[in-house]
């Protein structure tokens, strides 16, 4: 797993238990608050032609369907809330993974997620969005909508909860998740639970704007290398 300023000479309870979660104030979350409005605006504005492109591309073949794919995520206090993706899958994503309880299975035990070369609910323009992290653009919705932020916890399925224990769960919960954030740029898919827990409250704990903005970066760069995403 890729380098860290998490202890890892204690064990989780021992890390936790020295660690108190500070509030943070209110100029620190209207300023990033100010920054997730005008990133998102901007966002959608910069990636509007690629909404229209792909919808397009939908309209034909195995890809045929409706151009957003939505699911329901666990945001901040634990209130749900449907996330925005370009469907990456076929229509039917949902019915034909559980349809399959083997299948099912290994998805769960693969931290939530399963090879795209042996996942039949993914498309050949999916692939290559999922790859490109192209699917993730409509989040900027999600974020002028106040669902989301630019940076923070990526938002998990109500199944995954149970990967915080106690009062991980509620740090976890006490701020918004983001489209991106510090687990996103320390691995993402090549690093999953325990180790994921750790890297997301560690944002929690440690959130601030210059942190922010040095995730942001980082986030350009290793999409632009295409790292970590499938």
């Amino acid at each position: 797993m890729p380098q860290s300023k998490l202890d890892y000479n204690l064990s989780p309870t021992e890390r936790y238990s020295t660690t108190r979660l500070a509030q943070p104030s209110i100029l620190f979350l209207t300023v990033k608050r100010s920054i997730d409005i005008i990133g998102s605006i901007v966002g959608l504005i910069v990636f509007s032609p690629l909404f229209l492109l792909l919808k397009i591309v939908y309209m034909f073949g195995d890809n045929k369907g409706p151009l957003l794919f939505k699911q329901k995520r666990v945001g901040k206090n634990g209130e749900s809330f449907y996330i925005y993706k370009f469907r990456s899958m076929i229509v039917n994503a949902e019915e034909r993974l559980r349809s399959d309880p083997q299948l099912y299975q290994k998805y769960i035990e693969n931290n939530y997620k399963l090879d795209p070369e042996e996942d039949p609910r993914i498309t050949k323009v999916g692939k290559f969005i999922r790859k490109t992290s192209i699917d993730e653009i409509p989040q900027f919705i999600n974020v002028l909508k106040g669902e989301m932020s630019l940076v923070g916890p990526r938002p998990i399925v109500e199944e995954e909860l149970k990967e915080y224990k106690g009062r991980k769960r509620d740090d976890f919960l006490s701020v918004k998740p983001g489209i991106t954030g510090y687990w996103q740029v320390s691995g993402r898919s090549e690093v999953g639970y325990p180790e994921r827990v750790d890297l997301e409250l560690y944002y929690v704990y440690n959130q601030s704007l210059l942190f922010d903005i040095k995730i942001i970066l980082k986030t350009v760069l290793i999409v632009l290398l295409k790292r970590g995403a499938y």
